[in-house]
């Protein structure tokens, strides 16, 4: 994050001794990435995390991943999956490499254990629902069309108040600002889409001071287990750093309005290891006065493009569902289906909402998203196919 949090207890140096009221010692803990290289935060506990009672394994089902195999631009129409359960078991695979995983999730009850993810960050989109993200750094409130950026190794869990449909990217590595909206002091620049004051840090609240067994559940790179803990883990006192979760409402983004059709990367959001997100939200159209306002042919030549269609009305594509997920892939034309171009013509501006995701490095595609998929997507820019079915 480009800025700077402290919320409760500190001491005024980091390192030293900071004592409770009753003299006893906070337990200072380091949460950082990279090694020590990178942002970090220093958290100061009732009691040290580190009392484990037991570890036991935790046999997590693994998705099974297939080639994109003949290469085909493809619809999944993710929202007819079957889904239910917390922000964690929820979650169905639908797209992955080595570099990320992107999920689809209907999140129906609460975590009533903790998680922990060390194999990188999380990014969580908010199609739907209300609730809380609960972390050791404290509470976080989400609404519809949030982003949500949960970084590596924090203990969080997730407490719907309404029925949450998500869309989840986990990714191998640090979800970032892009480096193009930042000056040299790490500042948002004043081109920037989006500005400090956008980005929602987690309150924190009074410690809860309580001992027992409580169970947190660990993944890093495949491997998996369940600690049970003798302290509670958001017994935190006081924190400063910056490395927290965070939220940014899609609709708090300031799309570039050009007079001819701008490029995607005008749009983007985020940065990751292999990936570049970025969203489109309702926004004037083009201006000039024979603009062509959807998208031009082209053909990605380095990288898979996903598309979650969110809301809104979709000019280019037909056939197309909230919750539906398009891939276009390497070397494969896609744009406007038949009768778009010249259906939006003269149209002053869209209503569309969807975030997107490139990596470049080829997608793979579950077992679940082949029993959703659109099969006829591939034809649907054919003249007299019609809509995909």
């Amino acid at each position: 994050m480009p800025f700077y949090v402290s919320q409760g207890a500190l001491p005024p140096k980091r390192h030293i001794q900071f004592r409770k009221a009753d003299g006893e010692l906070y337990a200072e803990e380091l949460l950082s990435t990279k090694g020590f290289e990178s942002v970090y935060s220093l958290l100061y506990h009732l009691r040290p995390p580190t009392a484990t009672l037991e570890v036991r394994p935790w046999e997590r089902p693994l998705a099974r991943f297939l080639p994109n195999d003949p290469l085909l631009n493809r619809h999944l129409r993710a929202q007819r999956i079957e889904s239910k359960g917390n922000a964690v078991e929820a979650r169905v695979p639908v797209l992955g490499n080595d570099d990320i995983v992107i999920s689809v999730a209907e999140v129906t009850a609460p975590m009533e254990w903790f998680y922990r993810n060390a194999s990188g960050d999380e990014l969580l989109f908010i199609h739907e629902g209300e609730g809380v993200v609960e972390s050791v750094l404290g509470e976080l409130a989400y609404r519809r069309h949030d982003f949500v950026v949960i970084p590596c190794g924090i203990t969080w869990r997730l407490r719907p108040t309404t029925p949450t449909r998500m869309l989840v990217h986990e990714s191998s590595g640090a979800i970032t600002i892009p480096k193009k909206y930042r000056n040299a002091y790490g500042q948002l620049l004043e081109l920037a889409p989006y500005y400090e004051r956008d980005f929602r840090a987690p309150v924190l609240g009074a410690p809860v001071d309580a001992t027992g067994t409580f169970e947190v559940r660990v993944t890093s790179r495949g491997r998996s287990a369940i600690y049970t803990l003798q302290n509670h883990p958001f017994d935190v006192a006081g924190w400063d750093g910056y490395c927290y979760p965070y939220a940014f409402n899609a609709h708090d983004f300031a799309p570039l309005v050009g007079q001819l059709h701008l490029p995607p990367p005008v749009h983007q959001t985020f940065e990751a290891p292999g990936a570049a997100f970025c969203v489109f939200v309702p926004r004037p159209f083009d201006f000039h006065p024979q603009a062509i306002p959807v998208p031009y042919f082209h053909s990605n030549v380095d990288c898979d493009e996903v598309l979650y269609y969110a809301s809104g009305n979709f000019m280019s594509r037909r056939g197309i569902e909230g919750g539906s997920i398009t891939i276009h892939v390497p070397g494969a034309w896609h744009g406007p289906q038949p009768g778009t171009i010249e259906a939006a013509l003269g149209t002053k501006e869209t209503n569309e909402l969807a975030p997107m995701v490139d990596t470049f490095r080829p997608l793979r595609l579950s077992e679940a998203a082949f029993t959703v998929e659109d099969r006829a997507y591939y034809a649907s820019w054919a003249s007299g196919v019609g809509a995909p079915r």
